[in-house]
């Protein structure tokens, strides 16, 4: 399997320039700064996860917005001068995001050809300016594609888009996910890479009713639970939620959820990217600030060393806010702990 090389250790902007509490100028030019790039940079850290909206950087025509580009160009200004290398993340496309709300019918982004020329000429801009980043970025094509009805359709688009980037930088390294959320159980559904620069990503907040407990967004999580515990447990705390994302936990013949649960689930995209030679990076994972501390951290060190023994890239969701931030009040006692573990190789 290709080891990932720059991209072992990072860290989410989520909230600045996609999933905005405010699309206002205020809220852009203060929620990330050149100092937080600086203080990343001084954890440890080897790059950064940018996630981005599409009406960030463009009119609902699809005319540029210089002012939102600017960021991108600062963001990725301030990680050159502090040896810092970015994943540019689409998060949000015309006529999709994973969040079923904030777009009226993500699924006709897959049958609407309109949606996904738009999706390309997005990819287009992104790359005529950022292309030029290409040793110290890498290019998401987009975030958590979440119905599997779609993934043949999702993989045709993904690598339409590849070959139209190609043609522009065709080295450019290419980061692509699978469907249900980017779950790690979907990479057996992705093509054969085509090329060497492809990265498989996946993302990864299981078991979800530990992570996500007392989520506002998800139904009947208003309990408590800890870490590490009985499968048992989990089991009954799962069975209250309906997302899909949480029921590979009742396929595991373990009595106790801890390291090898997370060596359970990643075995087969580990085999995976074996058998096509293409690295692995973790996008996203992280748990609540709702859920104990304590528990929360052992989570982080159990999950963290199962990647580091894979040699998985990775991403912890988030650097502030968000409800995962890890810079908030929630963490603070166990900052310095967390950013141990997070900077590990």
């Amino acid at each position: 399997m290709k080891e990932l090389t720059g991209f072992k250790k990072g860290i989410n902007l989520g909230g600045w320039l996609s999933q905005c509490p405010s699309y206002e100028k205020a809220h852009f030019d203060s929620f990330i700064v050149e100092d937080d790039i600086k203080i990343i940079a001084g954890w440890g850290m080897d790059h950064v996860r940018l996630p981005i909206d599409y009406d960030v950087i463009e009119t609902e025509d699809g005319e540029p917005k210089e002012a939102g580009l600017k960021h991108i160009d600062d963001c990725a200004e301030w990680c050159k001068k502090y040896g810092l290398n970015i994943v540019l993340d689409l998060h949000k496309s015309k006529g999709y995001m994973f969040d079923k709300n904030a777009v009226p019918n993500p699924d006709l982004f897959f049958e609407d050809e309109s949606l996904q020329d738009r999706f390309y000429a997005t990819w287009d801009r992104l790359i005529d300016r950022f292309g030029k980043y290409k040793d110290m970025m890498i290019y998401e094509l987009l975030n958590e594609v979440v119905n599997p009805d779609y993934a043949d359709e999702w993989n045709r688009i993904a690598f339409e888009a590849v070959s139209r980037i190609r043609k522009k930088v065709d080295d450019a390294v290419i980061m692509i996910g699978g469907v249900r959320h980017n779950d790690v159980t979907s990479i057996p559904l992705l093509p054969p890479p085509g090329d060497r620069n492809i990265v498989y990503t996946f993302h990864c907040y299981d078991p979800l009713c530990f992570t996500h407990q007392k989520a506002s967004w998800v139904e009947n999580v208003d309990f408590e639970l800890a870490y590490p515990d009985t499968t048992a447990a989990y089991q009954e705390k799962s069975r209250l939620i309906s997302q899909e994302q949480d029921g590979n936990i009742f396929t595991t013949k373990l009595t106790m959820i801890g390291p090898d649960y997370f060596r359970e689930i990643f075995a087969k995209a580990i085999e995976v990217a074996k058998e096509y030679d293409v690295a692995l990076y973790c996008g996203e994972f992280g748990v609540i600030d709702q859920a104990p501390v304590e528990d929360s951290v052992r989570w982080l060190e159990d999950f963290n060393t199962v990647l580091c023994e894979n040699n998985i890239g990775r991403a912890y969701w988030s650097y502030k806010e968000m409800d995962f931030g890890i810079t908030e009040e929630h963490y603070s006692s166990k900052l310095s702990e967390m950013v141990e573990i997070l900077t590990r190789e």
